[in-house]
């Protein structure tokens, strides 16, 4: 049986490599790693309500080469960007054609947690994860014993590292649960032949409490697939092929995933009432200096463009956002467009009749607050507006989110929007930090998501929140200005992940 091959190379692999370096240097090496007990593998999986581990994988004994071009940390990178909670990296050579470089350079540049796909039959293994970047690593029963195998679980949790334990059939499962498998996989794949049925791990699907995170692999492919799983209640897909195969990963996983389950609603600002929409977030694209982005920000079909008046590296004046402004309307008159977008002024601690002049000059149609301003400030820049015929003019208060607390302050607050972002002591926005992501769970405002969104997690940022709104500013930008092909990339991912018109 093939299997029995590759473990037999698995074991000289090994030999080889510990005479290159020893198992005491490797594990001194791994003792001075910081290890925290996190587990972002297994949090990833959890995030939402279904989840994708996306392999980097050159080939394999059954599909034989998959892909003869294989850049695969743009591959990583496009994974990531398309939303997946985790990357799975083959570093097995000789059947798989994997190498630890790929798992080294691909932990290093990404954001999201990393498994190494390997055939794990000694614990010199399990070092070599740790010490490659690893967050996670694959057991596969078949190929170990009870007791083997709950002592690598044991010495994976010790490291920091997740367990993903793959079995194949119903006694596999129950040994993979007998040992306190917080992960377990089901392979559709048989080991014996390599034919695979979908079916499989929804047939075992209940030996496994819903306390267990459930995963299922090889053989997927449709979005069919993926809603089976789903209805059976299945965390996760772990999938190499299809993903390799896939010329637009984001469209893949896009399809795959589906339309996203709405649980967030459109905000009426005129009766404070909740009605529900299909999701379509809001999007801002903010701090925009430069004459020279319209035509992008037209393309990209904006809600909203910002302009910063406040102190800031991407302050501008009133005649440069004025010349901005009409400049987008301008063409949206030429072009025949059916979409303008809408200007946002961005304020800090400012003076009322100033930013009342400048909502009128611009023109502006939202002003968003990103200071310590008050309901009181907020009730008396109101009545300005509306005594300056203004009153169309909406108002947004950024806030600066460290706890779940931060918010409630102005959940009835007299606003038209809550814009909430990462904190920081030195700066009031943009400065690119994505702030935690948890406090927001269960926020019952509709709320526009600011701090960090940036390519590689805008996508996951859409599944797992529903903002009402995407606030997007120094992750547009490289050496300081807004970059056009980071702009163009960020539209098109919310398009395609929200189906966006």
């Amino acid at each position: 049986m093939i299997l029995d091959n590759i473990v037999a190379a698995t074991e000289k692999r090994v030999k080889d490599a510990k005479a290159k370096l020893s198992f005491s240097e490797l594990q001194q090496k791994v003792e001075r790693m910081p290890t925290g007990k996190d587990f972002p593998f297994e949090q990833a999986l959890q995030e939402l309500d279904f989840n994708f581990i996306c392999e980097v994988k050159k080939a394999s004994p059954s599909k034989g080469v998959i892909a003869e071009d294989f850049p695969y940390l743009d591959i990583a990178k496009d994974y990531e960007m398309a939303g997946a909670a985790a990357i799975s990296v083959l570093t097995e050579p000789d059947f798989f054609l994997g190498s630890p470089r790929y798992l080294q350079e691909i932990a290093e540049h990404v954001h999201i947690p990393v498994l190494r796909k390997d055939f794990i039959i000694d614990a010199y293994q399990i070092y070599e994860a740790k010490l490659w970047g690893a967050s996670a690593i694959l057991l596969i029963a078949a190929i170990l014993d009870d007791e083997t195998m709950r002592g690598f679980h044991k010495l994976a949790d010790s490291l920091g590292l997740s367990c993903l334990v793959e079995a194949h059939d119903e006694t596999e499962v129950l040994r993979a649960v007998n040992i306190g498998a917080r992960i377990i996989g089901v392979n559709n794949r048989t080991l014996k032949d390599f034919t695979v049925d979908v079916s499989n791990s929804i047939r075992l699907r209940n030996l496994v409490d819903d306390s267990v995170i459930f995963v299922s692999e090889s053989g997927l492919d449709t979005a069919a697939d993926i809603r089976r799983l789903r209805e059976n209640k299945i965390h996760a897909a772990l999938m190499g092929e299809s993903f390799m195969r896939a010329a637009d990963k984001v469209a893949k996983l896009a399809e795959l995933y589906g339309p996203i389950r709405p649980k967030r609603f459109a905000y009426s600002t005129n009766n404070r009432e909740l009605i529900e929409q299909n999701y379509q977030p809001k999007v801002k694209f903010c701090g925009i200096t430069q004459e020279n982005t319209v035509p992008v920000l037209l393309d990209a079909q904006l809600d909203y463009v910002g302009f910063v008046f406040a102190p800031s590296k991407r302050q501008v004046t009133v005649e440069q956002a004025q010349s901005i402004a009409r400049s987008l309307q301008d063409s949206l008159t030429t072009t025949s467009g059916d979409k303008s977008s809408s200007s946002v002024g961005v304020f800090v601690n400012e003076m009322i009749p100033t930013i009342v002049e400048i909502a009128r000059a611009v023109p502006l149609s939202v002003v968003q607050l990103h200071g310590d301003e008050t309901i009181a400030y907020i009730e008396t820049l109101r009545n300005h507006l509306q005594e300056e015929q203004l009153e169309s003019v909406q108002i947004w208060k950024a806030i600066q989110v460290q706890s779940k607390e931060d918010v409630l302050p102005w959940e009835q607050a007299p606003i038209d929007g809550l814009v909430v972002d990462a904190y920081s002591k030195e700066e009031r926005g943009g400065t690119g930090k994505t702030m935690d992501w948890s406090l927001l769970e269960g926020v019952a405002v509709p709320y526009y998501l600011a701090g960090g969104i940036d390519l590689h997690n805008v996508a996951r940022a859409i599944r797992r929140l529903q903002p009402y709104g995407l606030d997007m500013s120094s992750s547009l930008e490289t050496n300081g200005q807004k970059d056009a092909k980071k702009m163009k990339t960020m539209a098109q991912i919310i398009k395609t992940v929200t189906n966006r018109c």
